[in-house]
């Protein structure tokens, strides 16, 4: 029994589709290149100089002297870091856009980076929490609590993207009045926050990577999982259905995902704005709005933006350093300006 060629589309030729998934994968093999190159700067760029063949000594030749010990103690788990915020702020910024079909969208949408912080201010305020391994609790606890909220005031089972950030913007502004009440009264909060709102990698250690690392894993496999839904659901709900997808459970699952990744990617940081809104839209210009390309170019290209703007920081005022947050606002506006004023943006 013949089986039928998949058709290419309309006004395309039959091999148009085979040659874009060609070109698509060698561009996903030379993202994850250049991610390579960034990894091997981060170790070696800093306020102390690492060249690589020491770089390579401290990683798998470690004999406790000073450059192998800023390579593995400080540099390694700074970089792991980034690879995990990175990749979770670019997942969840994809799956944000995709959900409330808004190109505009991003972690703090939904409020979830604001709850992360008034958990975080709270804690420090209330109960006398100094460590950034305590932050990271509370900061996503914080997280996950503020998505529920949020889901629920947006309609729960009858959720709409435009309800639920409405919602998200909403529970935003009012977390956010309480965040600089709880400041403006305590200077010890104001002192302690100040460091953490900022976004920084610069307090990375091995227990804050293995800390957020399971939840970010999680939030990885559950969206990637849901591309081919929110594919689905990009063609409205009624197609959707039709397509055999359910909206509702794929949109909870969608705010799940978000949850994990942009909770554990603030707890360990702070809120790192841009790239979670830029990266997808940099990658939807060169694989097209299909979520199973975009989401694993999200997962490649975000922790080269975000280690490469931490790289920067470092290198530009030495022998102190420019945050990350610091220098991913700065780098991403006028980044984004650019993109969105020179090429054509793939629809959602």
């Amino acid at each position: 029994m013949a089986v039928a060629s998949p058709q290419a589309p309309p006004g395309a030729a039959p091999e148009a589709v085979p040659r874009r998934n060609v070109r698509r994968v060698v561009g996903l093999f030379v993202s994850a290149g250049l991610l390579l190159l960034v990894v091997a700067a981060s170790f070696a760029v800093g306020a102390k100089q690492v060249p690589l063949d020491q770089v390579w000594h401290g990683l798998f030749h470690y004999s406790g002297k000073e450059t192998d010990v800023v390579v593995r103690d400080v540099r390694v788990p700074r970089t792991l870091l980034g690879l995990l915020a990175g990749a979770a702020l670019g997942l969840a910024g994809t799956v944000m856009q995709a959900l409330t079909r808004n190109p505009l969208a991003d972690p703090g949408l939904f409020g979830i980076s604001a709850g992360a912080a008034a958990a975080v201010v709270s804690g420090i305020s209330f109960l006398g929490v100094t460590s950034l391994d305590g932050y990271v609790w509370f900061a996503f606890a914080g997280a996950a609590v503020v998505s529920a909220v949020v889901y629920v005031l947006g309609g729960g089972r009858g959720a709409s993207p435009v309800r639920l950030a409405l919602a998200g913007t909403a529970v935003t502004a009012a977390l956010n009045g309480y965040v600089f009440a709880v400041e403006l009264t305590d200077s010890a909060a104001l002192d302690r926050m100040r460091f953490w709102t900022v976004g920084s990698l610069a307090s990375a250690n091995a227990t804050v990577v293995g800390q957020v690392a399971p939840f970010v894993g999680a939030g990885v496999v559950l969206a990637l999982a849901l591309a081919r839904p929110l594919n689905a659901m990009a063609l409205g709900d009624d197609q959707a259905r039709a397509l055999g997808t359910r909206p509702t459970p794929t949109r909870v699952l969608g705010l799940a995902a978000v949850t994990l990744l942009c909770g554990a990617a603030t707890a360990a940081c702070g809120p790192v704005v841009f790239v979670g809104l830029m990266v997808p839209h940099a990658v939807r210009s060169f694989t097209g709005p299909d979520l199973r390309w975009v989401l694993p170019y999200a997962a490649v290209l975000a922790p080269v933006l975000l280690l490469g703007t931490d790289i920067l920081g470092r290198a530009v005022a030495r022998p102190s350093e420019l945050q990350v947050g610091v220098v991913t606002a700065l780098v991403g506006g006028p980044v984004f300006i650019h993109l969105v004023r020179r090429r054509r943006m793939a629809r959602l």
